[in-house]
This record gives structure tokens, C-alpha cells and sequence, in this order.
């Protein structure tokens, strides 16, 4: 029986890059670095909350930017998406849909992290 997600796992060629994105730019917390197997391949841990963690790691087989970006996509929820949004914008990231709103659900905005790789910064409605 599957009892909930435990983690999000995003292969890079360059982790440590991408890890710095999502801690400095996108400002998420970082509770964990390490190096693993026997080439000291590259991993930072972020924490999602309610027990679930982002993991950005170094992946022989990635190379280059995703080709297909928006295959898989995660969200960040976040408690205002405006001011989010324009504090990405003015960080240069690139952004794929800016604030749209989805009946019943709340306001999206999808953005792209230096390996092409879209997340969504998510307002639900209260």
C-alpha cells in the first residue's frame, strides 16, 4: 500500500549548479549535501515540508538541458504568488506561464530552472 510521496529526484549533469538554484534563487531549504558513489557524484537535499524532500543530484545518464520539460513537473506552494513570481522574474529565471488561474483550484505559474526542467509556483484557493 502506498502511504504518501517521500521525495521529488531531479538528475543532473551539473547538481551542484542546479542545487545553488533552488537554494539561492528559489529559496528553498537545503538539509542535506553529500557526496556519493565512486566518482563523489554530487547531492543536495531541500525539505518540501510534511515529510517529503527535493533531491538534486549528479546522474551519469543526464547530460544537457531536459528535452522534454514539461513531461514532469512538480509545485511549490507558496503564500503569495505575486510577489514570488516578481522576485524570480527580477533573479532573471525564465518564465514559462506567468500567473493564470485555475477554477476551484487557485493561481499557477510555471517556471524553468537552469536544465530546463518546468516547476510551478502554486496559490490555492482558501
Amino acid at each position: 500500500m502506498i502511504i504518501g510521496l517521500e521525495g521529488i529526484l531531479i538528475g543532473s549533469e551539473d547538481a551542484k549548479n542546479l542545487g545553488k538554484f533552488y537554494k539561492d534563487v528559489v529559496g528553498l531549504k537545503s538539509t542535506d549535501e553529500m557526496e556519493f558513489g565512486e566518482d563523489n557524484s554530487y547531492g543536495i537535499t531541500f525539505d518540501l515540508g510534511k515529510g517529503v524532500g527535493l533531491y538534486v543530484m549528479d546522474h551519469s545518464k543526464v547530460k544537457g538541458k531536459s528535452a522534454l520539460p514539461d513531461r514532469v513537473m512538480f509545485n511549490l506552494e507558496v503564500d503569495d504568488i505575486e510577489k514570488e513570481v516578481a522576485r524570480l522574474k527580477k533573479a532573471k529565471v525564465r518564465v514559462v506561464a506567468d500567473i493564470y488561474h485555475i477554477e476551484d483550484y487557485g493561481y499557477v505559474a510555471t517556471l524553468a530552472d537552469p536544465d530546463n526542467n518546468y516547476f510551478q509556483l502554486v496559490k490555492t484557493k482558501e
